[in-house]
């Protein structure tokens, strides 16, 4: 499996230094979730529309590839679902015009006091809308095991409502295991499996769900469970390292992280 790492890894770093690094360490690709102080990916410096040749060019150069643009989009507040629409659809133009096969959004939350139901039958609508700009472009909308969605069959219920071609998984490890009541990696794989298109690998320590973030085999999370599972599943997808050091500035720097995990997945 090819590895990548997200952007999250490194806020400080340029443009062109994340490309230099992540040659240099042995990766093959880069998400982008952020470069330096933008988060809106089409205002990145290297996505306007007047350099983006040439960061394609820098890509070729150094033999790399984005695998996939990381949107801020959240589908259950009703207050802002057109505006999480509006970002996804700009998100799918943006990556055909990159190349990019995968954009990430999040359903994100159950509010409290709202009903469950409606607000999975609101998600499932943004996802809708969103994967119907992307079908027939060669982009798909991936939905992260994240938030209140981490467990497989709250994601499952989601999914089973859209009915989209274009729509996928992005299956982050940790959240299932940590946020999803303990999920197995089995379980998660036997109900999204299908569905799964691409992968966030992250460790952390302990029972808690804000569990502070470790380095990989350092913490309790199964990645090695989860990889043979992948593998034993025919996945050809990506492996992609989520140090989010953009959230939580007191974890090593990426200087130790990212050539830490190309050690832990090829020893």
């Amino acid at each position: 499996m090819k590895l990548a790492f997200s952007t999250l890894a490194c806020p400080a770093w340029s443009w062109e230094r994340i490309l230099r690094e992540a040659s240099a360490l042995g990766y093959d690709g880069i998400e982008i979730r952020g470069i330096e102080h933008e988060m809106t990916l089409h205002r990145c410096t290297p996505f306007l529309p007047e350099h983006i040749d040439r960061s394609m060019r820098q890509l070729k150069e150094r033999g790399l590839t984005i695998i996939c643009l990381d949107t801020s989009c959240v589908f259950h507040d009703p207050a802002k679902l057109e505006a999480a629409i509006e970002e996804g659809k700009a998100a799918v133009d943006l990556a055909v015009k990159l190349g990019v096969p995968y954009i990430r959004v999040f359903g994100d939350a159950i509010p409290d006091g709202r009903d469950r139901g409606e607000t999975i039958g609101q998600v499932a609508r943004g996802l809708r809308d969103v994967c119907r700009h992307a079908e027939g472009t060669g982009v798909s909308v991936l939905v992260e095991t994240h938030g209140d969605f981490s467990d497989s069959r709250s994601l499952l219920a989601v999914i089973e409502r859209v009915g989209s071609e274009a729509l996928g998984v992005l299956w982050d490890i940790n959240n299932p295991f940590k946020y999803g009541g303990g999920e197995s990696p089995e379980s998660t794989y036997e109900r999204l499996g299908r569905y799964i298109k691409h992968t966030h690998i992250k460790d952390t320590k302990g029972a808690d769900m804000h569990a502070p973030i470790a380095l990989c085999g350092e913490g309790d999370v199964p990645i090695q469970a989860c990889i043979r599972l992948l593998e034993a599943n025919g996945y050809e997808g990506w492996l992609s390292f989520e140090w989010e050091k953009r959230w939580v500035p007191e974890i090593p720097e990426p200087e130790v992280a990212l050539p830490h995990f190309i050690r832990y997945i090829r020893p």
